[in-house]
């Protein structure tokens, strides 16, 4: 079976994570014989980090989106020619999906190796993640959903967080590619609420877990809930620089203090060793470097703290970063992958929220008390629930995990709508996968885990 998994960023660990989870739930429906072709925004850099040797079922590719078309933003002539070549595209795009003709005035030779793996591909799926809100411009997701819907592949939504869709011209462009998608899993209620006008058939729309609790170690999970990790004495710290905080510059110093100030009680206080580490990190090439953040923050701490904190700068792998954290008494997390995977391996977490997505989280793990958020925590504020989440680690340990146990059923349950689609397109598909999936959804419902509340759907 070929699947296409399109606009991922890999360079960017829990990106990376989301993709590595997508492979793991298709495998669990379609067994292992899967090729994955992976289209992203800086191929070479990824399939340096995630080479054939390890992952021999990813073949990386640029995503034709960035590849294929030339950016429209400014104005004059070159907009004007800019426009005029894009037009060009999409007309000899039309050609190629008619009779396979690629001009090679528009198609370089890995285009059209990208093109062929399109074609050839028995389901796209866009990725999981949070690109489609209007924070950022949409217009190269448009292009890519264009080039879906013209090679006659309607992609799957694998779990977003998007919205809310207040430009008209958004709306208008996305409300046919939602129409023909085959299936949209949403991280939560409130951006299926976003969907329920755009899309005419809502009933394709469900709100299952984030994938990457679908990595979820279950059994290292359960053994924790019977009996507590001995304490290592080490907490990971994962930090961030965000353009959109609150006040601006001032909104990044106080969150930068709040953590500064975290730091120091954990070592001043609890005797604790701080790595500050993060899923951002450490690939010269990607945007964003969350250990330039993390030296910031050590290079004000007092002396006698900063002996006891380090920064680990390095790439590391999803699974090499939560073979990390688990070696932690717990990590207090700002990237919500961070989060995530540190739960995934029995590691319990203080969130600190930057976007909505987080929130939700922490609701559903059972720490929304202690969530701090980057827009409005001081460091009094931070160092009053890192107390209180200290004073009562076993208690929120617990909440936690046996939120995550109910969390993994819930990202594995897309197994249910996944299935029949997965069986349409590859005749090899076992035809009683689609009833696994069922139960598998159904034991979420109606379960309850060891004695403990209702599951999570």
């Amino acid at each position: 079976m070929k699947v296409v998994v399109e606009n991922t960023v890999c360079l960017n660990t829990g990106d990376a994570a989301i993709l590595l989870a997508i492979r793991h739930i298709l495998k669990s429906i379609a067994g292992g014989d899967v090729q994955f072709f992976v289209f992203d925004s800086q191929p070479d850099v990824a399939a340096r980090l995630y080479p054939k040797k390890d992952y021999p079922d990813l073949e990386f590719h640029k995503l034709l989106a960035e590849s294929l078309f030339r950016d429209k933003r400014g104005g004059g002539i070159k907009g004007r020619l800019k426009s005029l070549y894009n037009w060009g595209v999409f007309h000899a795009l039309r050609r190629f999906a008619q009779n396979g003709a690629a001009n090679s005035v528009f198609f370089s030779q890995s285009d059209r190796r990208g093109l062929d793996a399109y074609v050839s591909a028995d389901l796209v799926v866009t990725t999981g993640g949070t690109y489609l809100v209007e924070n950022y411009d949409l217009e190269k997701r448009l292009n890519q959903f264009r080039i879906d819907a013209i090679l006659g592949k309607d992609p799957i939504f694998f779990t977003q967080s998007l919205g809310p869709f207040k430009k008209s011209y958004n709306r208008q462009e996305l409300g046919p590619i939602f129409d023909r998608a085959p299936l949209i899993l949403l991280r939560d209620e409130r951006s299926r609420n976003h969907m329920l006008d755009l899309v005419k058939d809502p009933g394709k729309c469900h709100v299952v877990a984030d994938a990457v609790f679908a990595l979820a170690d279950t059994d290292r999970i359960k053994k924790h809930l019977g009996s507590a990790p001995a304490p290592t004495g080490r907490v990971a710290i994962s930090v961030r620089h965000w353009s959109f905080v609150s006040d601006g510059e001032d909104g990044m110093r106080r969150y930068l203090d709040s953590i500064r100030e975290i730091a120091t009680i954990l070592v001043r206080d609890h005797a604790k060793e701080v790595t500050f580490v993060s899923t951002c990190q450490g690939v010269p090439e990607y945007a964003h470097d969350d250990a330039k953040t993390a030296r910031a923050i050590v290079a004000e701490l007092d002396q006698e703290i900063a002996k006891h904190v380090s920064v680990d700068a390095a790439f590391h792998t999803p699974d090499q970063l939560m073979a990390l954290v688990r070696g932690c008494d717990f990590v207090v997390a700002t990237r919500m992958h961070m989060m995530i995977m540190s739960l995934c391996v029995g590691t319990p977490v203080l969130p600190i929220a930057y976007e909505f997505k987080t929130k939700e989280v922490a609701r559903n793990i059972g720490v929304a008390d202690l969530l701090l958020d980057i827009d409005t925590v001081t460091p009094s504020e931070a160092a009053e629930k890192l107390g209180r989440f200290i004073d009562d680690l076993d208690l929120y340990r617990r909440a936690s995990l046996q939120a995550v146990l109910e969390e993994h059923a819930s990202a594995m349950s897309a197994t249910g709508q996944l299935s029949p689609l997965v069986a349409n397109r590859s005749p090899n598909v076992a035809s009683d996968v689609g009833k696994r999936g069922e139960q598998s959804l159904a034991r979420l419902r109606n379960s309850k885990h060891e004695g403990q509340g209702e599951a999570v759907v």
